[in-house]
Parts: C-alpha cells; structure tokens; sequence
C-alpha cells in the first residue's frame, strides 16, 4: 500500500514540476518545449503510470483474489440485489414500477478489491503492514448482545509443557456442581440411534475458578475431566438424555495422545479429526457433531444474567476452508435466533472462520450439521456453564427433532 502511494506521490511531483515550470513568476511561459523534453516527460509519466497499473494488478493477484478474500467482500451484496441490479439495467420494466432496487456499492467494492482497505474498518489500513495483524481479519456473521470485533476468540498456540501440566483442583467447585437435583421426567419421545457425537479437540482448556492458585487466564489448563470442557461435554451427553436424544462422547485425554505421538497444540484437530471419523465410522447413523471449547475472554464478556440467574454466553465457530460451509453456518444461525428468542443475551454470535484466521475446518467438513461450541471464558464456573448447556440443550434438541420429523437431516 505505501508503495503505492509513493508511485502516486512521484506521479503529481512530476507533473506539479511541469506547472511551476510553466506557470514561473505568475507569468505563462511559452508551451514551446523540445521535442525530446516532451517525449522524455511523457515517457516518464507514462512508465510510472504503467508500473502503478502492473504492481496493483499482481499484487491483488497473488494475494487480495482469494477464495475467502472476494467471499468477504462479495457477502455484502445480496443475491437478489445483484440480480435485480443486472436486470434493470438491461431492461426497466422488468422489475416493476413499485420495485426499489438498491444500488450496489460499485465504487466501494471496487476499491476494496484493488487495495484491500475498508474506509470503515481501521484495522484494514493496520492489517498488510502490522505482522501477524491480518489474523484478526474475522467477521461476524451474527453478532450477539454488545459483540464487537474486540470479543472475536483466537486461538494461541501453548507449549506442550503447558498443557500436560498437572494442576490442583479446587474441589469444592466441583462438589457444588455435583448437587443432586430433581429427577427430570423421562422424555415425551426417544430415539434409538444415536445421532449426535461430542468431543472436545482442546480438552484441555479449564475455568480459574476451579483451579487452585491459578489466576492467569494461559494457564487456565486441565487435564481432569471433571475440570475442563470434558465436564462439560459430560453435561450436555446428559441433558441431550433427557430430550430423548442419544448422544456419543468422546472423553479423550488430547494432550496425552498428542504427545505420546511427539505432536503438539498445532495438531489437535488433525487427531481430534481422527477420532470423529472413526466414530462416524463405528456409528453411521451419526449426523450432528459438537467440538466443545472454552473461550479466552475474561467474565465481562463471557457471562449475561437472565432471570436472576447467571450464564456462561455461547458462541458459534464455522469454518469457512471447505466447500458446503454454508449450510453450517446456516445451522448455527438457527440456533443462534432460537436462543435469543428464548434466552435474549446469551449468545454472542456466530463466527465464520478461514485459514487466515484460525484452524478454518475444524472437521466441520464431515457432516452439514456440524458446530465449535465455545462456552463461556476462563472466569465462568461449571454452574454458570451447566445453565448454559441446559439452555443450549433445550434450543438444539427442539432443532434435531424438527428437523428429524420433517426428514430434513
């Protein structure tokens, strides 16, 4: 980008230069000029105007024309505004007299093509030039309750030392998660195969709150399964039980086998997508899979009372480096809308992610109901996340058994 500018300041110097040459003293000056002087100046102009045109073009070639890049920039224009747009101009009548088209943002989509900055987005001037700045190029696809761009999860990589490291429990949070309550009904309905699969790729990310002297949210780690999102995963296994769904959960030790293979953070999906299809292999009959994470933000962002009662917020991963991503983030949008609808807050939204900002798969291939559920951050407690699950739960099981009675899925 500054190389570019300096070619357009170069540009508007050399002509400047041929103005105050004319113009010297306040007086015309004869536009007699040589025919060399001429042919030397317009040569110049000409072979930098030339060398604008070909770095601009190379440059948006080899690396503004990806797949995900124009995807960004083509989301903001609907299907049916384009298609409108290109019939009207061909033919008014076509769309009616009481039809208003929306004008499509030429000019803007143009420029942001051509340079890669959105006039609107401040971190897009910051982005080619700051190292490891453009990770942080995601978009929300639904934004929750106060979600801004400052709430977007990103995933850091820990040294394998970290993550096998074994750290003492806080066992009293864990009894106060384990309170007997009412025995729940035995469900209205029930399937017999078991359609969904829970797994957790980092399992183990872990709450502070049930880590003893722990207070850094890195070392929010675990390797117990009643103290990271295992514990969780477990929750959910349960409450799906009680919808009349079936679920599969996979209660794996990652950082284990990771390193008993010598492989660390950077292949956790690579493992976890093993396992999934292995499950899947085992069990055809499943459909729905669910990675379970535990977001890095801290309590402000992670936590929404509803009803005097206190949530973990939810929030939807869709992986975008995979043909058909669509219909999962269709999926996580459905379920996004009916939380809101019934638990107002407790979502943050939902996030496309590609290979320029994350894992940009994270198995989500395998299946078109697939999401990465991140529930709640490092300072929520397993009571605030068994809420939470109980309320996803309700929304998700109501989706499955739509969908399975009207033989959508």
């Amino acid at each position: 980008m500054w190389v570019h500018l300096f070619y357009f300041h170069l540009l508007i110097s050399i002509k400047g230069a041929y103005k105050l040459d004319r113009k010297e003293g306040g007086k015309i000056e004869s536009t007699k000029r040589t025919g060399f002087f001429l042919f030397i100046n317009n040569t110049v102009i000409f072979i930098v105007i030339l060398f604008i045109v070909i770095s601009t073009i190379t440059s948006v070639l080899s690396t503004k024309l990806s797949s995900e890049y124009v995807g960004n920039i083509l989301r903001k224009v609907q299907s049916t505004e384009l298609y409108l747009n290109i019939i009207q101009s061909q033919n008014h009548y076509m769309t009616g007299k009481d039809v208003e088209v929306p004008k499509l943002p030429i000019m803007e989509l143009t420029f942001e093509l051509a340079t890669n900055l959105k006039p609107y987005d401040i971190r897009s001037f910051l982005g080619n030039e700051i190292p490891g700045f453009f990770a942080y190029d995601t978009q929300f696809y639904v934004a929750g309750k106060g979600t801004d761009y400052t709430d977007i999860p990103f995933e850091s990589v820990a040294p394998m030392e970290v993550l096998l490291k074994e750290r003492e429990i806080a066992e009293e949070m864990l009894l106060a998660d384990e309170k007997e309550e009412e025995p729940t009904p035995a469900p209205e309905k029930s399937m017999d195969e078991t359609i969904v699969h829970i797994y957790q790729s980092h399992s183990w990310e872990s709450y502070l709150p049930l880590l003893r002297g722990v207070s850094e949210p890195d070392d929010a780690t675990s390797n117990n399964p009643e103290a990271n999102v295992i514990a969780v995963g477990k929750m959910l296994k349960k409450e799906l039980a009680d919808k009349g769904i079936k679920a599969n959960h996979d209660t794996r030790n990652v950082p284990k086998d990771l390193a008993a293979r010598g492989w660390n953070y950077n292949h956790s999906y690579q493992y976890s997508r093993e396992t999934v299809e292995a499950a899947m292999t085992f069990n055809s009959d499943v459909e729905y899979l669910i990675d379970i994470h535990r977001d890095a933000l801290r309590k402000e962002k992670t936590t929404e009372v509803i009803d005097g009662k206190s949530y973990a917020r939810l929030l939807f991963v869709v992986g975008t480096a995979h043909k058909g991503y669509e219909k999962n983030l269709e999926f996580a949008e459905r379920i996004h809308n009916a939380i809101e609808k019934k638990y107002p807050g407790l979502s943050r939204g939902v996030i496309p992610k590609g290979k320029s900002t994350g894992n940009g798969l994270y198995n989500q291939d395998l299946s078109n109901r697939a999401i990465l559920l991140e529930v709640g951050g490092v300072d929520n407690n397993l009571e605030e996340a068994r809420n939470s699950i109980k309320a996803f739960a309700d929304i998700y099981s109501e989706i499955v058994w739509e969908e399975r009675e009207a033989g959508e899925f």
